[in-house]
């Protein structure tokens, strides 16, 4: 019975200490409260206020920059004033955002309401990863969980309420779209209250320094960059999910099929994160796990760029989403556990704020070069396989990076509990 417990993911978070616990719930919330709404805004644009295609596209587009491309400075006030007054603020502005939504009828609030909705998760999303990085880098006691395994548990838990949340959407949206925006502000009111409760109070670990010198010391740190530039492939990658397999959908006529794959990505996250970040933990290690879920990232694209000259099944782009997300699966917990040694274990917000807005201007430049490839070459022929191969190489770079850049990293073997590790 208790192997069997180990394998389910709420009992892995219930067994949890209290504030690691906290964190972990926090983001199966906070994608309760955003999925409530996101998956529903384009078509309000476009069906309740008569908005045009290049609007909503502007509209989501400012709302993705506002959160991605602002990462770097709820890292660098979370290592300022405290990851609390950073999430209690960034889960304040979110409400905000919400409320100006659900009201708006014009583009100006509409642009005002998704802008806001963007910079709250740019606050609270790096001083929520970073707290939880600094709680797994405390002394612990003997047979405590790795890190690692916190975000296996951190990822797992986001992806229950990415699904939950658009379903408690579908029952909202018979009332209508106000009343949706009205129900995740309530939602964010609850994290509000639950973490200026629950979330202990601790000054900034480095609230005396200037918010340059968190710049400079990331700077500095040139193994970091260097492994951050290689994680960025992975956002990169895992981002095709709403670009390139569209397209390989569409052009084999199964584009009915998009929602059930992003189910089955949902399923295979829910059920196998922990198991598979404890099994890659013992089998794997950190440099396997990293080489491996990149190379297996990269097999994704192979296979559908070995199809896309004439297959017209659906089989292809199956293998993409199980492949694509078992490499996530592999890549995201060791990589932010390592993430954390490469820092040294401190200045985590501004860190993690580098290493996702990375991921931010990869996807942007990389997606733009990639859209621009499907534009350029037939859908069919042997030029199909193009941007896939090129899409596969991207990862494959990134595994021979990691491999070679998490030879002599930090690890659980080489640390001991709560240790500091500078590179």
């Amino acid at each position: 019975m208790r192997a069997l417990r180990r394998w389910l993911i709420l009992a892995e978070i219930a067994a949890l200490p209290p504030v690691p616990r906290l964190l972990v719930l926090t983001q199966l919330a906070f994608n309760v409260g955003f999925y409530l709404v996101l998956p529903f805004l384009a078509d309000h644009l476009a069906d309740d206020l008569g908005m045009t295609a290049a609007v909503v596209g502007l509209v989501l587009g400012l709302r993705a920059f506002s959160q991605q491309g602002l990462f770097l400075i709820g890292g660098l006030l979370a290592d300022r004033f405290g990851a609390r007054p950073v999430v209690l603020a960034g889960c304040a502005v979110r409400i905000l955002g919400f409320l100006v939504l659900g009201f708006a009828g014009t583009l100006p609030g509409v642009l005002a309401g998704a802008f806001l909705t963007g910079i709250a998760a740019a606050l609270f999303s790096p001083a929520v990863e970073s707290a939880l990085a600094s709680e797994g880098g405390r002394p612990q006691p003997d047979g405590r969980v790795p890190r690692r395994e916190w975000f296996a548990m951190f990822a797992a838990a986001g992806e229950v309420g990415a699904v939950a949340g658009p379903l408690l959407g579908v029952l909202l949206l018979g009332v209508g779209f106000r009343a949706a925006c009205l129900a995740a502000a309530v939602v964010f009111t609850l994290i509000l209250l639950m973490h200026a409760r629950l979330l202990p109070r601790a000054p900034g670990a480095h609230a005396a320094d200037g918010l340059r010198d968190g710049l400079r010391e990331v700077a500095g740190n040139r193994r970091f960059l260097a492994f951050t530039a290689a994680n960025s492939a992975c956002l990169l990658a895992y981002h095709q999910m709403y670009l390139a397999l569209p397209l390989e959908l569409s052009r084999v006529g199964a584009a009915g099929a998009l929602g059930w794959l992003f189910a089955l990505a949902s399923v295979q996250v829910v059920l196998g994160q922990v198991p598979m970040t404890r099994l890659a933990g013992t089998v794997l290690g950190v440099r396997g796990s990293l080489a491996g879920g990149f190379a297996v990232t990269a097999a994704a694209f192979a296979v559908v760029a070995a199809a896309a000259p004439g297959a017209r099944t659906v089989g292809p782009a199956v293998a993409l989403v199980v492949l694509l997300t078992f490499g996530q699966m592999l890549i995201t917990p060791v990589a932010n556990d390592v993430a954390a040694r490469l820092a040294g274990e401190r200045r985590l917000g501004t860190y993690f704020g580098v290493l996702s807005a990375a991921g931010g201007v990869a996807v942007l430049l990389g997606s733009a070069a990639t859209g621009r490839l499907f534009d350029l070459l037939p859908a069919d022929g042997a030029t199909a396989a193009v941007p896939w191969l090129a899409l596969a190489l991207v990862p494959a770079a990134a595994a021979a990076a990691m491999w070679r850049l998490t030879a002599t990293t930090p690890t659980d073997q080489t640390l001991p509990s709560g240790t500091k590790g500078h590179p």
